[in-house]
């Protein structure tokens, strides 16, 4: 692994969103010169400054668990056991424990000796530092959300987890499962009170969101012991999961005859008392669709756009390079168009690679099987090509799976979703299956790539695999960072020699281009009062992909402002560094050691990446 050198002597600069990345002299790193006259210093104070190091890792991991154990729901996600009878506390009482939480823990951090502390070390007291100052600053928006919608929210998440992180493995498990669904009354009490304040705020979904929250909740209580057709989604799961418990019949009876009346007496009354408030407010619902309808609107989406891409781009800048970028992809597209000999104009193109059957599979069991398969296969092929891209790879599986049922209509197109932190989960890739016409199988090759090797899975695998690094790095999240590097992911197989179908390859550039139409319509959207509509005819005008994708892309643009931007700004980023990297080193510049650079240290903003990767020039130049 290449050895990153004088992380700490311009960090604290570049950790400024937008400020400059390079330190100004007074912070530059010493000569080599300066380092040997300093020598038996430093041997002196080595002995300091590893006890000053390590006591500031105890308190980073003290940190990091005392968050993790205030939510046990989180808990469930890295495979911690010790709350998994419990739902986490949402009430505003909390929210406000847990600003006065990261005030004693900013204290903590601040107390901290900087200057005795190893590169590393420094990095991640920087990290923190920042981490908790944003949390504090933007407590002020708090509100500014939509605790349920389509993309996410409790009533889609709470059988999402149970179903995929609530693992039985003896009685205790199913015991806490149980109490979980008892639970749900008091859950969803708190969550009609945050959506009430956010009504007291005027912050509220547009019209089109409730329908497919309501639709959602009635399918978590459909079926048996709600009605009288097929086990319902959790008692399907439930019951799967104790009927492969090694304990005596009775014993499952007696648990699941538990689990029935916990899902009719509470885990019916809740979601039913959840749709009831959701009807009430979505007649007070309007067809406004931008953060700019906020109090204080713009400065919110400013900010949000500031923290999601981590650099000072304004929404006119972002937007302007979207559309540079979709012009690009456009004209490269056209290239594509040439080499498969179809005439005719790009648009015409995009009409006859949305509708042609060609590239979607049956829409019943046996073509979504295929589609899994072969989203498998190709998983497959890339892990095996690796070892010419990577240094360090991930220890832990990954899968593929189709979206369950009960979410499928409303959740994305695909995701992924990270291993245990034990590793006795695999990473999961999840394809949408729901509506085959919007995953062509041209589409298929980039984005297993994307979402599984090399991107999602080697990124956050990695991260969270690392040695020497305090859990909150590991665990972190930097939007342009990790989706910076799985747009990037969709690339790097072409220049191994993958994409060998032009109509893959086609795909490739067609997925780009979305990322690049998420530019313009996130901006256009919260910053330019584009309506829903716009921004859908936008996406049908300016790509290939089905109708339904453009609705569905818009209407997660407009209940996850600025979100979006991440992907493109993040691997333009990586990109840039690469051929800054390459321009710099030439024939030494060697691709395993770069990619090193940007993940054997966990997730970083953006500036701090292209930091490590001056060091790496630097160190590799000497």
């Amino acid at each position: 692994m290449t050895k990153l050198k004088h992380i700490a002597a311009a960090v604290s600069l570049a950790l400024l969103v937008g400020g400059c990345s390079q330190a100004p002299e007074s912070q530059q790193a010493p000569s080599a010169a300066d380092t040997a006259s300093q020598a038996p210093v430093a041997q002196a104070d080595s002995a300091v400054a590893q006890t000053e190091s390590e006591k500031a890792n105890q308190l980073f991991e003290d940190i990091f668990m005392e968050n993790v154990m205030r939510s046990p729901m989180y808990q469930s996600y890295l495979g911690i056991k010790d709350d998994q009878d419990k739902w986490d506390d949402i009430s505003e009482a909390r929210a406000q424990e847990n600003l006065a939480l990261q005030k004693e823990q900013l204290a903590r951090v601040m107390a901290i000796d900087v200057d005795k502390l190893d590169e590393q070390t420094s990095l991640s007291w920087q990290l923190m530092k920042q981490q908790l100052e944003r949390q504090i600053n933007d407590f002020k928006w708090r509100h500014y959300n939509y605790p349920v919608n389509q993309m996410f929210g409790m009533h889609s998440s709470i059988p999402s987890l149970l179903i995929n992180q609530h693992r039985i493995s003896e009685v205790a498990d199913a015991e806490a499962y149980i109490s979980r669904l008892n639970g749900l009354p008091a859950l969803f009490s708190q969550l009609v009170e945050n959506l009430n304040l956010r009504i007291e705020k005027g912050i509220v979904a547009p019209r089109f969101v409730y329908p497919y929250v309501i639709s959602d909740s009635q399918n978590i209580i459909t079926g048996a012991p709600f009605d009288d057709g097929e086990p319902s989604t959790l008692l399907a799961d439930f019951s799967k999961k104790v009927n492969a418990l090694e304990i005596d019949d009775a014993q499952k009876q007696a648990l699941l005859a538990d689990a029935e009346k916990a899902l009719v007496e509470s885990v019916k009354p809740a979601y039913e008392n959840l749709i009831a408030a959701v009807q009430n407010i979505a007649e007070q619902a309007d067809d406004k669709d931008g953060a700019w309808k906020f109090p204080e609107g713009e400065t919110f989406y400013n900010n949000a756009l500031a923290r999601t891409t981590t650099t000072d781009l304004t929404a006119e800048e972002i937007h302007q390079i979207g559309l540079n970028e979709v012009a690009r992809i456009h004209d490269e597209m056209r290239e594509i168009m040439r080499k498969v000999g179809y005439e005719g104009t790009l648009q015409e193109f995009f009409v006859f690679m949305r509708n042609n059957e060609q590239f979607i599979y049956a829409a019943n069991d046996e073509g979504r099987s295929r589609y899994l398969s072969e989203a498998t296969a190709l998983i497959d092929n890339m892990k095996t090509r690796l070892d010419e891209l990577f240094i360090t790879k991930p220890k832990a599986d990954l899968i593929v799976k189709a979206v369950e049922p009960f979410r499928e209509k409303s959740a994305g197109k695909a995701f992924y979703q990270q291993p245990s932190m034990d590793g006795s989960r695999p990473g999961t890739y999840y394809a949408n299956l729901y509506d085959m016409a919007s995953m062509p199988t041209y589409q298929m090759e980039a984005l297993a790539y994307h979402e599984g090797v090399p991107g999602h899975h080697m990124q956050i695998a990695i991260a969270q695999e690392l040695e020497g690094i305090p859990k909150f790095r590991k665990f972190g999240r930097y939007t342009a960072y990790t989706e910076g590097w799985g747009l990037y992911s969709e690339f790097v197989p072409k220049e191994i020699g993958l994409y060998q179908d032009p109509y893959s390859d086609f795909g490739r550039l067609a997925m780009e281009l979305w990322r690049a139409c998420r530019l313009v319509v996130d901006t256009g959207i919260h910053a330019m009062k584009w309506t829903r509509e716009e921004g859908i005819d936008y996406y049908v005008s300016n790509t290939p992909n089905a109708e339904a994708d453009a609705v569905k892309m818009v209407e997660r643009h407009i209940v996850m402002p600025s979100q979006a931007t991440a992907y493109k700004i993040g691997m333009l980023k990586i990109l840039e560094l690469r051929e800054k990297a390459k321009t710099a080193l030439g024939d030494a510049f060697d691709i395993r050691e770069f990619h090193d650079v940007v993940l054997a240290n966990g997730p970083v903003p953006l500036n701090v990446l292209e930091q490590f990767v001056d060091d790496y020039i630097n160190a590799n130049k000497a």
